[in-house]
């Protein structure tokens, strides 16, 4: 999967990001290769949104991290 996107993980909070490559990003994770989650071992991928460009998708990632309810994006 090669599309922007936002991807929210989860352990005992969530983690929201934007990338162009969804499959690379989760491999980082997984190899703890970020640093914000690397500590963490039960992260789950909790949701994937695509967008149609950059702009779009760094625009709704500030949305949500800064939403008091991220739980509308989750549940969507």
């Amino acid at each position: 999967m090669n599309n922007r996107c936002v991807y929210i993980l989860y352990w005992s909070r969530y983690y929201i990001w934007s990338t162009n490559n969804i499959d690379r990003r989760l491999k980082q994770h997984h190899r703890w290769h970020t640093h914000s989650t690397k500590r963490i071992w039960d992260r789950t991928l909790v949701k994937v949104i695509t967008c149609k460009d950059k702009e779009e998708a760094r625009s709704l990632e500030m949305k949500i991290k800064k939403s008091w309810h991220i739980d509308r994006y989750v549940g969507e």
